[in-house]
């Protein structure tokens, strides 16, 4: 999956940097005001504790927060939530994968960091610190944070893409030499590297060139749903009619009488055409 941002590629496994600042900053808003509030909290209700233990507790798990905030925006764009609804038990798998994995690279860095921060705070205070209630315990808190962090950052991307449809182009320029070629998207089954120029297969059997890189003509139009399948290739996925298997972990894809590489080296590319 790919992401654009200001009409431009932005790609970080399939993850748009904005969302992690924007779904990020929605977080670490609402997890100040809970440091806040729990703080105040934990000082009413044990007024033997020293002053300064809740506030370092509060703020050492919000500095865990902060360092494992990554973790649900990454899994949160490499297994989206229409996987669930997605026909096949292969998406479904896919999902669970992922987030179980994520869930818990999220909890150890989390807590592993607020761990590490009290105990550096105790040690200053001439104490040491122990994580009394175990790991287990505070992996069920992260559950529900993880499940609310991955929320925030689908909805993030729902309104960028949406935002993001309402401005998407229907066509496409090709600068043949001194003319220029108005051609619908929907008529463009692939583009394929030709030394300094690039190829269109159009879907009428025309082939023109445009003098241009294959990453320009990627950052144009992998934003309107095209696939970088191969090094040498960006193919439409509306016209797929066939995927078979090449050999070596390569693949073909059919595009009505075009055929186009899938490459290994793109396993993204297989992931979008065979949902």
């Amino acid at each position: 999956m790919k992401a654009v941002t200001n009409g431009k590629l932005s790609v970080m496994n399939g993850a748009a940097p904005k969302d992690l600042w924007r779904g990020g900053g929605l977080i670490v808003l609402g997890a100040v005001l809970v440091v806040a509030v729990n703080t105040l909290t934990t000082l009413w209700d044990m007024p033997d504790a020293k002053r300064w233990e809740p506030l370092v507790w509060e703020v050492s798990s919000l500095i865990g927060l902060v360092a494992a905030l990554w973790v649900p925006w990454l899994s949160a764009a490499k297994a989206p939530a229409d996987e669930v609804l997605a026909a096949g038990w292969k998406p479904k798998l896919h999902f669970i994968t992922v987030h179980v994995v994520a869930l818990f690279a999220y909890s150890l860095l989390h807590v592993g960091v607020f761990v590490l921060v009290r105990r550096l705070a105790y040690s200053l205070a001439g104490q040491v610190y122990t994580l009394s209630d175990g790991f287990w315990f505070e992996f069920r808190k992260d559950l529900l944070s993880y499940m609310l962090f991955l929320s925030v950052f689908w909805a993030v991307t729902h309104v960028r893409r949406n935002a993001r449809d309402e401005v998407r182009p229907v066509s496409f320029d090709i600068r043949d030499g001194a003319r220029i070629i108005r051609v619908p998207l929907a008529d463009i089954l692939a583009v394929t590297a030709a030394g300094n120029y690039v190829e269109f297969l159009l879907a009428d059997g025309r082939r023109p060139l445009m003098r241009a890189t294959m990453a320009a003509v990627e950052a144009r139009l992998a934003p309107v749903g095209f696939v970088r399948s191969h090094r040498s290739w960006l193919v439409n996925p509306d016209h797929m009619t066939g995927l078979e298997p090449a050999g070596s972990g390569d693949w073909t894809v059919s595009l009505g009488a075009v055929e186009a590489p899938v490459s290994r080296r793109y396993p993204q590319a297989l992931e979008r055409l065979r949902a």
